[in-house]
């Protein structure tokens, strides 16, 4: 009965003994103005005047602070000089003790990384993104490394050990801080990085395109413009008003362009040989000996039921012969569709969001056989998608967050808020709804990702009031994008906000980010299957714990 030396950052922490093995748990706005069209009828209004955003109130008071919220350590300079900037070939890490023949598991591997520029300097100042990870490659194993930035050019980087074998400490420079601050300049500053096309089309077969966008500004209009209002949540889109038609045409919605916002020095520090880059080695691989007494090889989760509400131990979780092992609850294993279907049996289950969710959606479909599709006739990119099981009583919905949605064309009155879609659920105990944010909304400034978060949060809590033994589950945005448009650091931000914005809610968290990011595969913004069968596995848990 051996005491590993680990944190605990919940007071739920315990050992208990199974037949093979012991588990620990470890811790851690114009001229005209109408509502957004719909399935319900609506009433139309004018105003002279744009409406200011909708306010942060229904927010926690953290997340109104964007400032001190997306806190990243500022890069000093105007980082002209290109060969000032942090290289992934010059910069080194090594143990921060002296090297052991053996660890233990259950401890923790420390490590110290010195950031260096293009000319082998050591860097005096913090900023950079680094990612790190522990991996077995032997027994398919891997965990997030915690990077603390400490300001001075250098980071420390601690792992934990929770496999018994071989480990191996892998560094990859995201972006540097340089090219951190050409992302944070473009984040705050600019309006959008994209537009989107709205299609008009009159009753005698007239049709005009035209840009549309989050604010008035980002559509080029030269003179009125049609506001769009949500009739529940309040949220704002905005169309140049075409050159004949009227604002209440609008029968279609696209992506558009990707707007030129870099100059020649940004994309230089935001180039391939300079982003994503693995550092040389700088650790040997180290062994992990499992306990001397009995058969302790692995470090697991707790016998704690997965349901809303738990505390986010950092690492959330771990990755052991390509199975995701939770550190802060007892993960279910859904191998066939018969388990799936035994979980779900009764289960309306209701995912909002982007691709990465529609992702789940089309797992469940294709492992359970019996779960048939139904034609909605809608377009395959924003849904609305539905897959039943009549004999076991389930329904499977998913269906594309609204505006700003980067997608081929599809009819407006098939993007529903998701603030307006949850005022519609009545919820229970056999009603799960599963939200999915984030990728959409990183060509925008941070305030209007919390302005939308403002409307779902005040939704989520209605929800909650009104049919407290409602499933709610959250999947943070993932790993995958590396460009101007979308990149990791944006989804880092992203997640901050998307964490503050639930928290001290009756919800659960799938971390989309660490399940992405732990293992040595491709970055992909749609992750192999291998990720999202145990992402959908965690998401099962919480909806049959036992």
């Amino acid at each position: 009965f051996m005491k590993p030396k680990i944190r605990v950052e919940s007071t739920d922490g315990f050992l208990f003994l199974s037949p093979q093995m012991f588990y620990f748990k470890m811790s851690w706005t114009d001229n005209i103005i109408y509502q957004v069209p719909g399935p319900r009828p609506v009433s139309k209004y004018a105003s002279n005047s744009v409406e200011s955003p909708s306010p942060l109130d229904s927010l926690p008071q953290e997340l109104s602070n964007l400032t001190h919220l997306l806190y990243w350590p500022l890069t000093p300079g105007d980082g002209g000089d290109l060969l000032a900037s942090t290289s992934p070939k010059t910069s080194t890490y090594h143990l921060r003790g002296p090297a052991q023949a053996s660890y233990a598991l259950g401890g923790y591997l420390e490590v110290v990384l010195v950031a260096r520029d293009q000319r082998g300097r050591p860097k005096t100042h913090g900023g950079d993104l680094f990612q790190a990870r522990l991996l077995g490659p032997g027994l398919k194993a891997g965990v997030p490394g915690d990077v603390q930035d400490l300001e001075n050019g250098t980071y420390l980087l601690s792992f934990p050990l929770l496999w018994a074998g071989r480990a191996q400490v892998q560094v990859r420079l995201i972006h540097s801080s340089e090219a951190v601050g050409v992302l944070r300049r473009i984040w705050r500053e600019k309006r959008a990085t994209v537009d989107f096309r709205g299609y008009f089309q009159g009753r005698s077969g007239v049709k005009e395109t035209v840009i549309c966008n989050v604010d008035p500004h980002s559509t080029g209009a030269k003179g009125p413009t049609c506001q769009y209002r949500d009739v529940v949540s309040g949220e704002l889109w905005f169309c140049a008003q075409p050159p004949t038609l009227p604002c209440n045409s609008l029968v279609a919605h696209s992506s558009g362009s990707y707007l030129k916002v870099t100059t020649p020095h940004d994309e230089a520090l935001l180039a391939g040989k300079v982003t994503d880059k693995l550092l040389p080695q700088g650790v040997a691989p180290i062994l992990i000996r499992p306990a001397t007494t009995e058969n302790i090889s692995l470090v697991l989760s707790p016998q704690t039921k997965c349901h809303p509400g738990l505390l986010a131990p950092k690492p959330s979780g771990f990755y052991h012969q390509d199975v995701w092992h939770s550190l802060s609850c007892s993960g279910q294993s859904f191998p066939t569709g018969d388990s799936i279907l035994g979980c779900l049996a009764g289960n309306i289950v209701h995912m909002m969001g982007d691709s990465t969710l529609r992702q789940w959606w089309e797992y469940l479909r294709d492992t359970v056989p019996s779960l048939k599709p139904v034609n909605l006739h809608a377009t395959y990119q924003v849904g609305p998608l539905m897959a039943v099981e009549t004999s076991r009583g389930i329904v499977l919905h998913w269906r594309a967050h609204s505006w700003p949605l980067r997608s081929q064309r599809t009819p407006v009155a098939s993007l529903h808020s998701v603030a307006r879609e949850l005022a519609g659920l009545a919820g229970g105990p056999h009603t799960v709804v599963v939200l999915g944010l984030g990728a959409h909304f990183t060509t925008f400034p941070p305030s209007v990702f919390a302005r939308r978060l403002a409307g779902i949060r005040a939704a989520v809590m209605a929800l909650l009031d009104r049919e407290p033994s409602t499933l709610v589950v959250i999947k943070l945005a993932n790993t995958g994008y590396k460009s101007v448009y979308g990149s990791d650091w944006f989804t880092l931000q992203v997640n901050r906000l998307l964490r503050a914005a639930f928290a001290g809610l009756h919800v659960a968290f799938v971390d989309a980010w660490e399940m992405t990011s732990s293992l040595a595969l491709p970055d992909n913004i749609h992750p192999n299957q291998l990720i999202v069968r145990n992402e959908v596995n965690l998401l099962l848990s919480f909806i049959c714990p036992t």
